[in-house]
């Protein structure tokens, strides 16, 4: 970890990686974040770091008085679950059937279901959304896309750890739900700032409402349906998936699933005061916390504790964070050479043209070298190694 300040920041950087190892453009927008009035402390770029919208993923920021949507990101809630199986071993036509099965009951990428779901199953807000007006005007689509996998990173894994037993992992968001309320908000963020004509320039794209406004309560009421969305939204897919495994194998059993978000923000204790603490892209690492860091789909993933360190209010790294944009990922990997990275690992994977590259393990950085750098933030509990991969 290292650490900076220049005479345009109010407060330091605090970067989990070697200097010159993530891109300029990730670490103006951490510079940008530093510079707000209302930043707290210092700011924290994990070792995954790199460019986001306004914000960089593998940003945290605490503030002071105000929230930021664009420093939670348009995927609010997105996050992480698992599931540890009694299954010691498990064959590949197995395997094969049970990603076929998955596949006729998750809808992924654009795809949602044709049915609402049951309304039970979403989050409770008590018979009234009133004062959720995003939320009340999606929800009747919101339930059509509950329990599916959605796009990008997102996706599906069956996996074996180094605890010798079969696990199970999504990576999912709040699909389009979590997406309109961070744009609405976003939007109603930059008008009042340029109606108070605010010193923060609207080219950092780090447009604030005050936590005591009621723009600012109604986008942290909308926030956290979408966070308990997203999580209703894994526990779904995954609840289908076990039983897809009990039909093929009726004598599984399954441990308790551990969840985890990486989009969000949140009321904290931190240096002897209340903040926001804004996570985009970073996981919660607080002492004791059992965590989830994925790979890429050719690369192991890891279950983590906490070490709840002060200095990256209690966060770490959400995955192993891009190497390069999609669109340069689809134009400069060989399709042959990163199929061929999955087919020698005996990976049944999710790679079938060039469009796929900007999924394809080259696309991301060294999740070891990403674990390496943050070794004071996290203990590594298991070792998760991919078997078969359902890319969104």
């Amino acid at each position: 970890m290292y650490k900076f300040k220049d005479n345009s920041m109010k407060v330091p950087s605090f970067i989990w990686s070697k200097e010159g190892s993530i891109e300029d453009e990730a670490i103006q927008q951490i510079k940008n974040a530093s510079s707000l009035p209302f930043a707290f402390h210092h700011t924290v770029l994990m070792p995954d770091g790199h460019v986001g919208y306004g914000a960089p993923i593998g940003g945290v920021l605490a503030t002071k008085g105000y929230i930021i949507p664009n420093f939670v990101g348009v995927d609010i809630g997105c996050g992480m679950c698992a599931i540890k199986t009694s299954l010691t071993e498990i064959d590949t036509e197995t395997l094969k059937k049970i990603m076929g099965e998955i596949r006729k009951v998750v809808p992924v990428g654009f795809n949602k279901h044709k049915e609402a779901q049951n309304k039970l199953l979403m989050p409770r807000h008590n018979g009234n959304l009133d004062d959720k007006p995003i939320i009340k005007q999606e929800y009747a689509n919101a339930r059509n896309s509950l329990g599916t996998l959605g796009g990008g990173n997102h996706f599906i894994e069956i996996q074996k750890g180094d605890d010798g037993f079969i696990w199970i992992m999504i990576h999912s968001g709040s699909r389009n739900l979590g997406f309109k309320v961070a744009n609405h908000y976003n939007k109603l963020a930059v008008e009042l700032n340029k109606k108070w004509k605010s010193s923060v320039p609207k080219s950092q794209e780090l447009a604030f409402l005050p936590i005591n406004s009621n723009e600012g309560q109604s986008y942290i009421k909308e926030m956290n349906y979408c966070v308990d969305f997203a999580l209703a939204n894994r526990k779904l897919m995954m609840d289908r998936i076990k039983a897809i495994f009990e039909i093929l194998n009726k004598t599984v059993d399954f441990e308790p699933m551990i969840n985890i978000a990486h989009n969000y923000a949140s009321l904290e204790h931190h240096f002897g005061k209340d903040v926001w603490v804004h996570r985009k892209g970073a996981t919660l690492a607080r002492k004791g916390t059992i965590g989830i860091i994925p790979g890429s789909q050719g690369t192991k993933s890891y279950i983590v504790e906490g070490k709840g360190n002060k200095e990256s209010f209690d966060s770490c790294s959400h995955g192993a964070g891009r190497l390069m944009s999609k669109s340069k990922a689809r134009k400069t990997l060989n399709l042959d050479e990163e199929v061929k990275k999955l087919t020698d690992r005996g990976i049944i994977h999710s790679i079938r043209t060039s469009r796929d590259l900007d999924e394809a393990p080259g696309s991301y950085k060294n999740i070891i070298t990403v674990m390496n750098n943050q070794k004071d933030l996290i203990d590594v509990l298991i070792e998760l190694t991919p078997l078969a991969v359902i890319k969104g």
